[in-house]
């Protein structure tokens, strides 16, 4: 039996707002119980300029999330907590691997109500952590949106987090657009399904446009250096100090070392969703493509353990039950396919891999602009430091440059960061996996890694000495780490 199309509502997905909340999100909690939440979240800056952070939270009373109401109200205190863990565990020197009982109960408990791992995940720095400047005026508008809270207090920090909110903001309809089509298709309405995919490809170049637009007001040297590093996870970061991951202490007392990869517009729904209504299939970095029969509606594609599987752990529960409906209902790449003598229909749905390709394109020139480029420069940097220099803080762009010996011979030990994968080559292969369901020759062309001379990328990411360069938002990876997926635009 054919499942129905998922309603969007029932998911928490808003058909205007799409994964954002159907609401603002609050600025604060309304009950004076949480008020000391507040007031460290609001004077994060200056405690960890002062360095007092960690003393003040560890100084906090425990409080319970049991006065918490209404979802607002529990998506505020998980954005409260995480930023007070993230600046815990990395605004000192050295990182710190426990989290004290005061923020480490209450965020594993609000992180259960969301179905959500315990750290700082991309709903926490950019879906619930935005407000309008006027609220009768559109949120799809940069210069209508400010962050609630930020770690260092930059414009470029807010900047980076608003640029997801408006994308997330601009692409909501085409969610419903794209749930008309697959409705079209079941009824053999060729004309509805090729107008939505028209209307679709343009609303994919206005997402292409929106994140050009993160040059405006985010200098690369503050996201790599002053950024990045609160959005780190501790999963592969014993080399910056967290060979364990961090320690969490429940409400029972019991102590559990965790591991988790930190922030990443990775673990936006919105993008995961392009792709299956697209029937674009992601696999794991290096696996080449298999041609397989035709998928069946109403049947799910088999899970893959790759990074687009991981990384839809840390999305809201609904949200990720919402991607997994969709993925047993898309056809338009199977209605496609069995029409391909019309040829307004194939153009149509050639154009949205194109603008979707386009955009990948985009994401690989920020990723070479503000990890890449300042990844060698930091390298460069540390190699020169003079070994009698004063201790400095914990970088960990830089923590695992120095060589290591294997099997009697020196390695270069390679950046680790948030997650596992490695992502030039894995970036590259996603942008070419968009591409590969094309209809027509001219577009397969097109959109192949051959036929864009202007998007390869060469030698980005290979070193003199033969190092390729495995980057994230919040560190890098070895090449044997790569389990695939989705970009981190």
């Amino acid at each position: 039996m054919i499942p129905p199309i998922p309603i969007p509502e029932d998911y928490c997905v808003s058909t205007q707002n799409g994964f954002l909340p159907a609401e603002l999100p609050l600025t604060l909690l309304p009950n004076p119980y949480y008020k000391k939440w507040e007031a460290v979240v609001a004077n994060l800056q200056a405690l960890l300029l002062s360095k007092r952070l960690r003393e003040v939270v560890r100084e906090l009373p425990l409080l319970s999330t049991s006065r918490l109401t209404g979802e607002p109200e529990w998506r505020r205190a998980y954005v409260l907590l995480a930023f007070m863990a993230h600046a815990y565990i990395w605004g000192g020197d050295k990182p710190q691997d426990k989290l004290p009982p005061s923020i480490s109960i209450p965020l594993l408990s609000v992180s259960s109500h969301f179905e959500l791992p315990p750290v700082a995940t991309y709903s926490a720095v950019c879906l619930w952590n935005y407000r309008a400047i006027f609220p009768d005026e559109p949120i799809d508008n940069l210069e209508n949106l400010a962050t609630i809270n930020t770690f260092t207090g930059s414009l470029d920090e807010s900047w980076f987090y608003l640029i997801s909110v408006a994308i997330e903001a601009r692409g909501a309809p085409a969610i419903l657009l794209m749930l008309k089509a697959i409705a079209a298709a079941r009824i053999e309405d060729s004309w509805t399904v090729t107008e939505c995919l028209r209307s679709f490809a343009e609303r994919l170049d206005e997402l292409c446009s929106l994140l050009q637009r993160m040059y405006e007001a985010c200098d690369p040297h503050v996201f790599y250096h002053r950024i990045r590093p609160f959005l780190a996870g501790s999963k592969n970061m014993g080399d910056a100090g967290l060979p364990n991951g961090v320690m969490y202490v429940d409400e029972n007392g019991d102590e559990t070392w965790r591991q988790y990869s930190g922030g990443s517009n990775a673990q936006s729904s919105l993008i995961q969703f392009f792709d299956i209504v697209l029937g674009i299939e992601h696999r794991p970095t290096g696996e080449r493509r298999v041609e397989s029969s035709e998928s069946e509606e109403g049947k799910a594609p088999p899970a893959r353990h790759n990074f687009i599987q991981a990384m839809r752990s840390y999305m809201p529960g609904p949200h990720r039950r919402f991607l997994e409906h969709v993925s047993t209902v898309a056809n338009i790449r199977d209605y496609v396919e069995s029409h391909r003598s019309d040829r307004a229909l194939c153009v149509a749905f050639d154009a949205c891999l194109a603008m979707l390709r386009a955009f990948r394109d985009k994401h690989i020139q920020i990723v070479s602009r503000y990890i890449i480029i300042k990844s060698r420069e930091s390298r460069t940097h540390s190699r020169s430091i003079s070994p009698r220099s004063a201790p400095r803080p914990v970088n960990i762009a830089a923590t695992s440059t120095r060589n290591t010996q294997k099997d009697g011979k020196p390695t270069s030990q390679r950046l680790r960061g948030t997650g596992g994968t490695a992502l030039i080559p894995f970036l590259k292969q996603a942008r070419d996996e968009t591409g590969e369901p094309a209809i027509d020759a001219w577009a397969r062309r097109l959109l192949s890694n051959g036929g864009d001379p202007i998007a390869r990328l060469s030698k980005l990411d290979e070193h003199a000495d033969g190092e390729v360069e495995v980057v994230g938002l919040a560190g890098a990876w070895a090449m044997d780490d790569s389990e695939g997926g989705l970009c981190h635009w």
